[in-house]
């Protein structure tokens, strides 16, 4: 299949499209205005159910739905629609919204490393064994999720947007940080890539020989999004001889798969994909968010864990959405997800039971919702630390008093403190 892209300036042209009311297809133009919107041929012509597309999880996950935004804000870009206003009147409007979207949450910015006094603004170092790389020329993706966390990447807003190429900071960052094992390829979407732009730089990389340096991480929606990416495109081979290379070299290729349902598992062209994968001695493992309206299914959750563990993927992560953008669209309460993780967790056997969560990629760090129970007469939140700004936290329990409505760690108050022990 030939990769065809479509965005808020073509969608019209999706036949499918036709199914919509004006209604349904005014409120992409005014939500894509806003919250990125991209989708592609694969995922209109073989995920998205067109006969139940208002219910289709697929759908909900890649075209942008009215509730996505506040009533004020949807009415606020409505109306200068609406009136013809100029793209840089309805530009200024989107990018003001956006500022009030925490478009850079979970403190982003706080984790850009400096080297020899200079900003590294394509590299994030938040968890001292791990480095983040945004190379430049995977910046983008083969469809954008309604939900995504960094969304602000393709905004066009420079100052939202982590970007570089400049694979000798990477790598000198790394040596004088013995202490990073683990160094993650993200993006947007790296595999978005040419193979042999990535191939340059795993190439200098290998090179540098560098003796911390134990596992390379690809974070990627592609075997969701695109899995042709490993299969028929043109350079599909010589990015699979690249992973190859990498396990060859003695390191450990960690593929991060972003599997928001399993409806993004039926095609032959993705299990073909996770075949050629693994075959490279690359290590497949997943995650996702919960979210309301598209995976908030403990059912689900199970069938899609067990059908991983089938085809040899390792189950990894359930997150909970972060504080941008679309989550009050999304959002389920901590306690919903703890009841929907311990749903699908005892549904599974013991080879399944690897992924981690229901977890908050917060400020301080991933803060897993252990549990609810009681104290001494009082109702709490367990939660623990699954990786921290200071690895002293990591798996340490601590309590939070119980609230019904709480969504994020700072709905949160401590129980039986002041404070929460990581706030001193």
């Amino acid at each position: 299949m030939k990769y065809r892209a479509f965005t808020l300036k073509t969608f019209k042209k999706i036949p499918q499209i036709c199914n919509l009311s004006e209604e349904q297809i005014f409120d992409i133009e005014v939500v894509g205005e806003v919250l990125p919107f991209k989708v592609n041929n694969y995922v209109i012509d073989e995920l998205i159910d067109w006969n139940n597309f208002e219910k289709d999880p697929i759908f909900i996950l890649t075209f942008p739905q009215k509730d996505m935004l506040s009533a004020k804000h949807y009415n606020r870009m409505a109306e200068l629609i609406r009136s013809g206003a100029s793209r840089p009147e309805i530009t200024k409007a989107a990018n003001q919204i956006r500022m009030e979207l925490n478009p850079n949450p979970a403190g982003q910015v706080h984790n850009v490393p400096e080297l020899n006094g200079v900003k590294l603004v394509g590299i994030q170092h938040k968890y001292q064994e791990t480095m983040l790389f945004f190379p430049s020329q995977g910046q983008t993706c083969h469809a954008y999720c309604t939900f995504c966390f960094r969304w602000p990447q393709f905004t066009g807003i420079d100052e939202l947007k982590f970007a570089m190429k400049q694979v000798d900071l990477v790598i000198e960052y790394l040596r004088t940080n013995p202490q990073i094992t683990d160094l993650l390829f993200t993006g947007g979407d790296p595999m978005i890539m040419k193979s042999k732009m990535f191939e340059n730089y795993i190439d200098s990389i290998l090179a540098a020989d560098i003796p911390n340096l134990r596992t390379i991480r690809i974070g990627t929606k592609t075997l969701g999004y695109w899995p042709y990416r490993y299969t028929t495109d043109e350079d599909a081979q010589q990015l699979l001889d690249v992973f190859k290379k990498i396990s060859d070299n003695g390191l450990n290729l960690s593929i991060m798969a972003h599997f928001n349902h399993i409806n993004e598992m039926s095609t032959e062209a993705v299990a073909e994909a996770v075949k050629k994968i693994r075959a490279t001695g690359a290590v497949i493992r997943t995650q996702s968010p919960i979210m309301k309206h598209i995976n908030n299914d403990g059912d689900m959750w199970a069938r899609m864990w067990r059908k991983q563990v089938d085809w040899g993927m390792i189950p990894y992560y359930m997150f909970i959405a972060r504080e941008t953008g679309a989550q009050e669209y999304f959002a389920v309460s901590l306690e919903e997800a703890y009841n929907i993780y311990r749903k699908a967790y005892t549904q599974v056997s013991g080879v399944c039971r690897t992924v981690r969560g229901p977890s908050m990629s917060a400020h301080p760090g991933k803060v897993q919702v252990a549990g609810v129970t009681e104290i001494n007469g009082e109702k709490v939140f367990v939660l623990n630390f699954i990786q921290g700004r200071n690895s002293d936290w990591v798996g340490k329990p601590f309590f939070a008093k119980y609230d019904a409505k709480a969504l994020w760690l700072d709905d949160l108050k401590p129980a039986f403190a002041d404070k929460f022990f990581y706030e001193e």
